[in-house]
C-alpha cells in the first residue's frame, strides 16, 4: 500500500533523479525552490512524462518506462491541488466540487457533493462563485474537488502559501483530518519549516534534483545532514 516513485527527468539543463516510497501517510517534499519538488508532482500526476522510471500506487502501475506504460492524467485517479487553487470562476462552489464526476446519476452527484460540502464545512456556499468566497473557503473547495472521486493519492503543491497565519493553521488541521478520513498517501510540497515539522509523518528532503535524506520530522531536523536542513533547526 502507498505510493512508490522512481523518476528521471531532464528539463532545460536541470535533472530530476529521485526515488522514494511512502505508505498511506502524509509525506512532505521539502527543500529550496528549484530543487525539483513541483516537477516531481507533475510527473506523478501525469502532466509531464518522465524520461525513465516508474510510478505505482496501492497496487496500480501508472507509469513504467521499461514496460512502456503511461496512463493519461485523467485516468490516474490522483487528486491534485495547485498553489493557486485554479477554481473555475464561472462555476459555483457546487459546480467546482462536482467537476469531474462523469457518468453518474444526478442524484448520486448531488449526494456526493453534499457529503463533501459537509466534510469541508462549506454549507450555505453552494451557489456562491469563487469571487464571492474567502481564500480559506476557496482552498477547501479545491480540496473537496480533488477528493470527491476518492483518489489513489492526494498531491498538494504549496496549497497554503497564499493564506494568512490563522487560516493556514486551520488548513493544516483540516489536512490532518483528511489523512485520517481518506487513508491514502498525501504528498505535500512546502519550504515552510514549521509546516513540515508540524504536519509530516515523513519528510523527503530535496536538493538540486536529488533526495538527500528521508525520515521523520525529528530525524530530519534534530539529526540533520546537509545545508538544506542544518540552518533550520533553531526555527522550530
Amino acid at each position: 500500500m502507498g505510493l512508490s516513485v522512481k523518476l528521471l527527468k531532464k528539463v532545460k539543463g536541470f535533472t530530476l533523479d529521485v526515488e522514494w516510497k511512502i505508505g498511506n501517510e502524509l509525506a512532505i517534499l521539502f527543500g529550496y525552490s528549484g530543487s525539483g519538488k513541483s516537477l516531481t508532482l507533475q510527473c506523478v500526476a501525469g502532466l509531464m512524462e518522465p524520461d525513465e522510471g516508474f510510478i505505482r500506487s496501492n497496487g496500480d502501475l501508472f507509469f513504467d518506462s521499461t514496460l512502456e506504460i503511461d496512463v493519461p492524467p485523467q485516468k490516474r485517479s490522483f487528486g491534485y491541488v495547485f498553489q493557486d487553487r485554479v477554481l473555475f470562476p464561472h462555476m459555483t462552489v457546487r459546480g467546482n466540487i462536482a467537476y469531474g464526476l462523469k457518468g453518474l446519476r444526478h442524484s448520486d452527484i448531488k449526494d456526493k457533493v453534499g457529503q463533501m460540502m459537509n466534510l469541508f464545512h462549506l454549507q450555505g456556499l453552494e451557489d456562491k462563485f469563487p469571487s464571492e468566497i474567502s481564500g480559506g473557503q476557496k482552498q477547501r473547495v479545491a480540496l473537496a474537488r480533488a477528493l470527491i472521486r476518492r483518489p489513489k493519492a492526494l498531491l498538494l503543491d504549496e496549497p497554503f502559501s497564499a493564506l494568512d497565519g490563522p487560516i493556514r493553521l486551520e488548513m493544516r488541521r483540516l489536512l490532518k483530518d483528511i489523512r485520517n478520513d481518506f487513508d491514502i498517501p498525501v504528498v505535500l510540497v512546502t519550504h515552510d519549516v514549521i509546516e513540515a515539522y508540524a504536519m509530516a509523518d515523513k519528510i523527503i528532503v530535496y536538493s538540486e534534483g536529488r533526495v538527500v535524506k528521508t525520515g521523520s520530522p525529528s530525524e530530519i531536523f534534530y539529526l540533520p545532514v546537509g545545508s538544506e536542513v542544518e540552518p533550520l533547526r533553531d526555527r522550530i
